[in-house]
């Protein structure tokens, strides 16, 4: 898998949708694109795309919005207007009333007329350029998934959305912390800066080895935890706020825009 990983790193993005597309790519998708964003999904009901979008106005780390669907259309026409989010991601979660009632490889059949879409920016966009400046990144090197934890601290609420950060972690090594810093923070668009370097503990992690998401991290001697808002939060705030229906991507099954990383960067 790693390798074929590899071969995908420099492929456009409508080539890895179609793999997507015809299930012949089903994995994660940090490590893919390298040139290119990759973008959480979340999808509402009309009634609730409102409160969900003041939701993401109020907290824009975990939740940057790269791109709103109209109501009934699967395709993201600012990002990737020849894509189809009812199939281009490699796995789909749906929720109900808060709970999880399945995962997918694709969500056709759920798909209705008053669906709005929302992708969100997600930190695997700004990967290869921490690995570019030197920067170890250890769950690619072993094709894990990042670690994600649900946090002890809130998010705004709006409406009916409510509930707690949820972020990524990446051990580095102390020395590179400052690089880390520098790095994403040029991206707020895909969650920015680090919200936390440090002891887990005071976000209300209690062990970086039982992560809520993904693959158990791992750590060197002289790593550091570095800590990223991520955009699972909103899976976390359904299953707070319960609304009746929501989709969104398994976490790091990412959907992969048009959009170039450059066209995100900031001075």
């Amino acid at each position: 898998m790693t390798v074929l990983r590899e071969g995908l790193a420099e492929r456009s993005p409508a080539d890895i949708r179609k793999l997507i597309r015809a299930n012949e790519w089903m994995s994660q998708t940090a490590g893919l694109a390298h040139d290119y964003v990759q973008a959480n999904l979340v999808i509402l009901p009309r009634e609730d795309a409102e409160d969900f979008r003041e939701f993401c106005k109020r907290n824009p780390k975990p939740c940057p919005v790269l791109d709103i669907t109209d109501p009934g259309s699967p395709v993201p026409m600012n990002v990737a207007p020849n894509a189809d989010l009812r199939t281009d991601l490699p796995r789909y979660r749906v929720y109900e009333s808060g709970k999880l009632v399945e995962e997918s490889l694709e969500i056709t059949r759920y798909w209705r007329d008053n669906l709005v879409a929302f992708l969100l920016g997600c930190s695997f966009t700004f990967e290869h350029g921490l690995v570019q400046a030197g920067v170890p990144l250890r769950h690619i090197e072993r094709g894990l998934g990042v670690p994600m934890y649900r946090t002890n601290q809130e998010c705004e609420p709006a409406g009916r959305f409510h509930g707690p950060l949820v972020v990524s972690m990446r051990p580095i090594p102390k020395h590179l912390a400052p690089v880390a810093i520098q790095s994403t923070a040029r991206y707020p668009a895909v969650h920015g800066a680090p919200v936390h370097i440090g002891d887990p503990g005071q976000l209300g992690i209690s062990d970086i080895m039982q992560p809520d998401w993904g693959d158990p991290p791992v750590v060197e001697a002289g790593d550091v935890p570095v800590f990223w808002a991520c955009g699972v939060t909103p899976q976390a705030v359904a299953m707070e706020s319960k609304p009746a229906f929501m989709i969104s991507h398994a976490p790091g099954h990412m959907f992969i825009t048009d959009l170039k990383i450059t066209d995100l960067r900031t001075s």
